[in-house]
C-alpha cells in the first residue's frame, strides 16, 4: 500500500529514576534485545504442484559497517524445502513503500503463500474476513523475503549507536535496507543465489537506490529488479508550482478513469487504443499549451480545453477555470461530484461518498478505506496464529504513529548536494544498469493508479539516458486495475505470470 505523500507540501523515554547502584541503568533506547525468530512448516499448491516450505518470521539484529548493533530488523522469509542445492535457488527481497509502510500489503496481497480475500473494487463487509492459499505466489520459482523497514513491523533502532530517525530518509533507508539484505545473504548462505528486488510505490524509489548501493558498496549484484506501481522521479507527481510535468504525467490516468466510469463521450471499445491517443495528445498539443504559459492565445486555450474535456470527462468550463491544469486531488473530487461521489487515488475504480461538494481534496481514499480493515485483521491473525510469532512482539503496520517520524527527502547521488524537494533515484538505477549491463528491469503499473501514474514511469525511463542496448533490458507491463493491481483476481494471475516469467528468463 502506498503512503507516498500527495506532494511534499501536502503530505509531504523518559529516563528512569536514579538508582543507588554504581553502574548506570540501561534505558529501553540503548538495551539490545534478542533476535526474534519463529519457524514453522507449511505447504501450498501452486500451478498444480505441492510446494513444501519453511516460514521464518521475526527480526534479526542488524549490524552497521562498524559492526555495531543498530536495529532489530523485521522480516518474514519463505524458503522452499527439498532443494538439492538451495544456495542456487532464486531469492526475492520484497517491501512496500510509504515511506513508512510495512510489507503487509504485498505480503498478504500477492507475494506470500497466503492471501486475504477482498471484494475488489467494492466496499468490503465487516468481519469475519477470509484467508486462503495464494496460488499466485512466486514461491514455486523463488524464495521470498518480506522486509519491514525501521518503524514498521518489528523493526526499530536498538542499542546506544542509533535512533529510529537515523533510518528515516531516502539515503538512510537505501543504506539500511541494503545492510539487511547483505546480512540475510550472509546468515543464510545465499551468496550464489540469483537475487531480485521487488518493491511497490516508494519501494520502487528504494529499489533503484538499493540495487546501485549493493553493487557499488557491497559487491552484490542483482539479477533483476521488479518495480510495482513505479515512481523514481518524485517531480512527476508532486504538482510543484511553476512545473507542469505532473499535469502531463497524470492526464492518461485521468482519461482511463473517465473511460472506466463512462464519462467519455463516444466511449471507445478499447482502453489501450484510447490511451495511445491520449498519450499522443499529452506529449504533443497539451504539453505545448502548458509550456506557453501566459503566452497561449484564447483560441488555443479553448481548443485544448475542448479536447481535455473529451478525454477526462471534466467540463470545459471547469478546465478553463483551472487554466488547463487539474491536480490529482482536484480530479478525484470533480469527476463524480454531481453524483456526490469521489474516486480513489490508489485505485480510481473505487468510489466513495463526497460529503463536501465544494471540496478540492478528499479526507480519505475510497480504496484504502475499503480494504485496510480486512488486510490488518487477517495479517495480525496470520502473523501470530499461523506463523507463531510471540505475541509480546508488536507488529506496526506503518511508522506514521512512531514518535518523531519525519522523512529526510535529500538524496546525495554520487556525492552530489542532493535535492530536498523532489529526489530522483532513476539516476541510481541508470548507473547500476550501465555498470551491470546484464541487469534486467520489469515495471508493473495499473491504468487506474492516480498515486503513481503509468505515464510517469514511461517518461522516467525515456529520460534515463541509457544506451539503446541497455534499454532492451527494460520491460513494461500494464494492468486494468490500480496501485495494488494484485487485489483484482485477473490481474493477480497476470502479475504472477509476468513476474515468474521475468525471473526465469533473467537467469538464462
Amino acid at each position: 500500500m502506498i503512503h507516498l505523500f500527495r506532494s511534499l507540501t501536502w503530505a509531504f523515554f523518559l529516563l528512569g529514576a536514579v538508582t543507588v547502584v554504581a553502574q548506570p541503568r540501561l534505558t529501553d533506547s540503548n538495551r539490545i534485545p534478542p533476535a526474534v525468530k519463529a519457524v514453522t512448516k507449511h505447504s501450498v499448491t501452486i500451478g498444480g504442484k505441492v510446494i513444501n516450505y519453511t516460514a521464518t518470521a521475526g527480526a534479526l539484529l542488524l549490524l552497521n559497517e562498524k559492526e555495531d548493533t543498530v536495529a532489530l530488523y523485521g522480516y518474514t522469509a519463505y524458503v522452499k524445502d527439498g532443494e538439492a542445492d538451495a544456495t542456487k535457488r532464486p531469492v526475492t527481497f520484497s517491501y512496500n513503500g510509504g515511506p513508512g509502510s510495512s510489507s503487509m500489503w504485498l505480503h498478504l496481497g500477492i507475494m506470500g503463500p497466503r492471501r486475504v480475500v477482498v471484494d475488489d473494487p467494492e466496499i468490503n463487509m465487516p468481519p469475519p474476513y477470509k484467508m486462503e492459499d495464494n496460488t499466485n505466489s512466486i514461491l514455486d520459482v523463488s524464495d521470498i523475503v518480506m522486509i519491514d523497514p525501521v518503524g514498521t513491523g518489528l523493526s526499530r533502532a536498538v542499542g546506544s549507536k542509533a535512533k529510529n530517525k537515523d533510518f528515516w530518509g531516502v539515503d538512510q533507508d537505501i543504506k539500511s535496507v541494503s545492510q539487511f539484505i547483505k546480512q540475510y545473504i550472509k546468515d543464510n548462505a545465499r551468496w550464489n543465489s540469483p537475487k531480485y528486488l521487488l518493491g511497490e510505490s516508494y519501494g520502487t524509489m528504494r529499489s533503484a537506490g538499493v540495487v546501485d548501493y549493493l553493487q557499488e558498496n557491497m559487491g552484490i549484484s542483482m539479477n533483476g529488479v521488479i518495480l510495482v506501481s513505479v515512481v523514481l522521479d518524485l517531480r512527476t507527481l508532486t504538482f510543484q508550482q511553476g512545473d507542469d510535468i505532473s499535469y502531463v504525467m497524470h492526464l492518461p490516468t485521468y482519461a482511463a478513469t473517465a473511460w472506466y466510469h463512462k464519462k467519455v463521450a463516444a466511449r471507445p471499445a478499447s482502453l489501450e487504443a484510447f490511451l495511445k491517443e491520449v498519450r499522443t495528445f499529452a506529449e504533443g498539443e497539451y504539453s505545448t499549451a502548458l509550456i506557453k504559459g501566459h503566452r497561449i492565445t484564447e483560441e488555443e486555450k479553448n481548443s485544448v480545453a475542448t479536447k481535455l474535456s473529451s478525454y477526462t470527462g471534466l467540463s470545459k468550463a471547469y478546465l478553463l477555470k483551472a487554466n488547463l491544469r487539474v491536480s490529482e486531488p482536484q480530479f478525484t473530487q470533480e469527476l463524480l461530484r454531481e453524483e456526490h461521489l469521489s474516486v480513489g487515488r490508489l485505485d480510481s475504480r473505487y468510489k466513495g461518498i463526497n460529503q463536501n461538494l465544494l471540496s478540492e481534496s478528499s479526507s480519505f481514499d475510497p480504496q484504502s478505506t475499503a480494504i485496510s480493515p480486512a488486510f490488518i485483521a487477517m495479517f495480525m491473525n496470520y502473523y501470530y496464529e499461523e506463523l507463531k510469532v510471540d505475541k509480546s512482539n508488536s507488529y506496526h503496520v506503518s511508522a506514521y504513529s512512531a514518535e518523531g517520524f519525519d522523512w529526510d527527502w535529500k538524496h546525495k547521488m554520487n556525492g552530489g548536494a542532493g535535492d530536498p524537494v523532489t529526489p530522483n533515484t532513476g539516476v541510481d538505477l541508470a548507473e547500476a544498469m550501465s555498470r551491470n549491463p546484464k541487469l534486467k528491469i520489469l515495471t508493473l503499473n495499473g491504468y487506474y493508479d492516480l498515486a503513481t501514474p503509468f505515464f510517469g514511469t514511461e517518461y522516467t525511463f525515456d529520460h534515463l539516458g541509457l544506451e539503446k542496448e541497455i534499454m532492451k533490458n527494460v520491460t513494461h507491463k500494464y494492468y486494468e486495475a490500480g496501485h495494488m493491481m494484485y487485489i483484482q483476481p485477473p490481474s493477480a494471475v497476470l502479475f504472477k505470470k509476468d513476474v515468474a516469467a521475468f525471473i526465469l528468463e533473467s537467469m538464462k
